[in-house]
């Protein structure tokens, strides 16, 4: 940070990012050389074969380019690592390094090539030994110089044009943006980064159907990415070393954490039976949230004995099946949901694995053992499912009798509206009501699918007023206040330890980027340290280490200078970052309106120790939260593993076959609270 500006652009990588890549040339070079050396000291410099002259100058040479590489390797290394993430100075040498390094590439070019040649026309008489020697040297620099180029690629930066900003400056560093130069500036580089991120999502997204549904999409989605990197000039490894700051700056804060700063409800309230009954009902429920994934979940959660399973009902004829099982062509799907649910064939009254961008899949059922029409909505499992959970920006979601601003996220807006209208027009709660008269109504899902399933619930709500929704892994930016309030009286939602997706919503990621600058800002450590001591805790634990919380001898006045580079692109020297650590800056005004989560909001915690081996079993606490909670980000290895819908299903099944120790009398104080 910011990125290295060489040969007339800003690349997507930074001057001391140099440290691991160039070190690990220099492992492979150092090696190269001392076998060349070896080489022609064995030989004494004279070859008793056709084309030694050859030989012997590409041997010379080829120690006299291997030495200067390695040299200048070195000085690349010792120079990255000087300096801090925030602190270039000392590395301000690093450009005429990155040239001198890439002028070495010519006569390496040429001495592979002259290899090459000897190798194919003068090598057949010498000794097998020495040619196999040059073709291995020859064949070591091809590979390199691939690696290199595919690097180049990898780091280049479509938005790193040379073309400058403007130059009128603020004293502070605050552009102004009123003139209008300035705001024709960013309005240019605002529209060139929506145009580079959605070139980007169709590259990624090239084996879907490019119609309008989706152009629109990929739209909607670059403004947000361009609008959420675009004040900021952090590389990727700024915020790897970031996240490893944050994750152990957590921990330490997690360890002091005062056990007083838990306020447990008055014993009146409902605690015990409250709990209990609603996790019954939940690991109940889950089970269909996680059939509803098909096949893949239900392999991946029974390796050795879900192929054989379902080898019997796969691709066998079910004709009279297809009427009620859309987009499930072999089977598979449908087979699986049979074997984790248990249910017969004449339970299920729709099934559909129909998937589009904001058309997701679903299933109707009877379920005889809760006496309810069950819908379970699946979550994320394809890239269409991806584009949909993109979509986050706020659409307007208007619902008689709820007071306040209505509004919730998009993408999933769109999924609830298609199932609602499969549900409703198409007559399929009809139907299955018909046949059930006397069940309730009950909606599940997972992730995404918890998300639909909530606003699904809000949809039909004054149409079954008696209905339940519980979302597991819902997420975090899904409804305004006014929902998230309405829904408390219907949908439970359940969280599993440190889950992101529960966290994840886009002023909780603005809040994120804050924290990030602020602490790789205030860290005086170089990056390949804090990587390399990030990495060591990552895998073996220990104590967080002590980062200094501000930098030796630095100003205050220096740490509200804006965290941008200078030459980012986009934005230089924003104000949306006057500050860090004023209230009054930009960067802590929301400029994103708050979503939340939907419901009551159960949370399961790991009552175990915060690292244990891979073969211990974990114990599990359910408790209550509210919405507050969630507010930030959480950084930890668990934050993906617990999204898993196979590990919240086991955590809840863990809860109801050790109620007696989970839910003990002793525990059931602490297990009903808000966290402070």
């Amino acid at each position: 940070m910011p990125g290295m500006v060489v040969f007339g652009r800003r690349w997507g990588i930074a001057t001391d990012d140099l440290v691991f890549p160039s070190s690990f040339e220099l492992f492979i070079r150092v090696i190269w050389w001392i076998g060349a050396i070896i080489l022609y000291t064995y030989h004494k410099g004279h070859f008793d074969c056709n084309g030694r002259g050859v030989l012997h100058i590409y041997l010379v040479g080829l120690l006299v380019v291997l030495g200067l590489i390695i040299l200048s390797l070195c000085a690349i290394v010792y120079v990255s690592a000087q300096g801090t993430i925030t602190n270039p100075g000392p590395r301000r040498s690093m450009p005429a390094l990155v040239y001198l390094r890439a002028l070495l590439y010519i006569p390496e070019l040429v001495w592979a090539c002259l290899g090459a040649v000897w190798v194919s026309d003068d090598g057949r008489g010498c000794d097998p030994a020495t040619v196999g020697a040059v073709i291995a040297a020859v064949v070591a620099s091809w590979i390199i110089l691939l690696f290199t180029g595919l690097g180049v690629v990898f780091v280049f930066d479509p938005l790193g044009s040379p073309h400058s900003p403007p130059a009128v400056m603020e004293p502070l560093g605050v552009r102004d943006m009123e003139s209008s130069g300035g705001t024709q500036f960013f309005s240019t580089a605002r529209s060139l980064a929506v145009k580079v991120w959605e070139s980007r999502l169709r590259l990624l997204c090239c084996c879907l159907p490019q119609d309008e549904s989706h152009r629109a999409a990929f739209s909607s989605i670059a403004q947000l990415f361009s609008g959420f990197f675009s004040d900021t000039d952090l590389v990727p490894s700024d915020i790897a070393a970031g996240l490893a700051l944050l994750h152990q700056e957590q921990d330490k804060m997690e360890h002091s954490r005062d056990p007083d700063a838990i306020v447990p409800h008055s014993p009146s309230s409902p605690i015990g039976e409250d709990l209990e009954t609603e996790l019954e009902k939940a690991a109940h429920c889950m089970q269909f949230a996680a059939a509803a994934y098909g096949w893949p979940l239900y392999i991946y959660s029974n390796l050795f004995t879900g192929p054989c399973k379902l080898s019997g009902d796969c691709c066998r004829s079910q004709t009279a099946e297809y009427d009620i099982v859309g987009g499930d062509h072999l089977g598979c799907h449908f087979s699986s949901i049979l074997q984790s649910t248990g249910l017969q064939y004449r339970d299920f009254i729709h099934v559909s694995f129909h998937n589009q961008i904001y058309e997701i899949p679903f299933f109707v059922a009877l379920d005889h053992k809760r006496e309810a029409v069950l819908v379970a909505v699946r979550g994320t499992l394809s890239l269409k499912d991806v584009l949909t959970d993109l979509s986050a920006e706020c659409e307007n979601l208007p619902i008689e009798g709820v007071s306040g601003a209505c509004y919730a996220h998009k993408g999933m807006c769109q999924a609830a509206g298609y199932i609602y209208k499969k549900l409703v027009n198409d007559g399929i709660l009809n139907q299955a009501f018909s046949v059930a008269p006397e069940y309730k109504l009950v909606i599940t899902g997972h992730s995404l699918g918890a998300g639909t399933a909530a606003l699904l619930a809000i949809l039909l709500r004054n149409s079954f007023p008696t209905l339940q929704c519980y979302a597991f892994s819902p997420p975090g930016g899904l409804l305004s206040k006014a929902l998230a309030d309405y829904s408390k009286d219907f949908v439970l939602s359940v969280v599993l330890g440190k889950d992101l997706v529960p966290r994840l919503s886009i002023p909780n990621m603005e809040d994120l980027k804050r924290r990030i600058l602020k602490i790789v800002s205030n860290c005086n450590k170089p990056k390949y340290r804090i990587l390399l001591q990030g990495l060591w805790y990552e895998l073996f634990g220990g104590d967080p280490d002590d980062f200094p919380t501000e930098m030796d001898n630095r100003r205050e006045e220096e740490l509200s200078q804006p965290l941008l580079g200078e030459e980012s692109l986009i934005i230089r020297q924003s104000s949306s970052y006057q500050s860090l650590g004023s209230d009054d800056s930009p960067a802590h005004k929301a400029t994103h309106l708050p979503l939340f989560l939907p419901g009551r909001i159960l949370h399961i915690t790991d009552d175990g120790p915060s690292r244990r081996s891979c073969f211990s079993q974990a114990s599990y606490r359910a408790e209550w939260s509210n919405e507050m909670a969630f507010r930030s980000i959480l950084i930890s290895p668990r934050m993906l593993a617990d999204h898993m819908p196979d590990i919240v299903l086991r955590a809840l099944n863990s809860l109801i076959i050790d109620r007696p120790f989970s839910l003990c009398p002793s525990s059931l104080n602490n297990s009903q609270h808000n966290t402070i």
